[in-house]
């Protein structure tokens, strides 16, 4: 099993959510978060004054997927979340030794 981390621009979470759904994956932890890389942000006015915003508000998004599936998954997040532009986002996989449902205690691929 892996866990897939995707760090998305915030306008995209519905079409991944969507191109996730059509293959069958409905698992996903969604958090809002802020984050600066390439893009360094960007300066804004307010009330005449100019600040610069360093850190962007993202979403990360978590799954753990079976094996098999992680090659699919991680190209239909990147065709859902391309725009083309400086600040698209980075996926992120790594192992995951065990999963366990609480509510009926199943584990492995039956607890995803």
């Amino acid at each position: 099993m892996k866990k897939i981390e995707a760090v998305v621009k915030p306008f995209k979470l519905e079409d991944i959510k969507d191109a996730l759904a059509e293959m069958g994956i409905t698992g996903i932890t969604v958090s809002d978060v802020k984050g600066y890389g390439r893009q360094k942000g960007h300066s804004e006015l307010y009330r005449g004054a100019e600040y610069v915003v360093d850190f962007l508000p993202k979403i990360k998004m978590e799954m753990i997927v079976d094996d098999k599936d992680v090659e699919q998954v991680t190209a239909t997040i990147v065709e859902a979340a391309r725009t083309g532009k400086i600040g698209d986002g980075k996926i992120f996989v790594s192992n995951v030794e065990s999963v366990i449902r609480i509510r009926t205690g199943e584990t492995g691929s039956e607890a995803i």
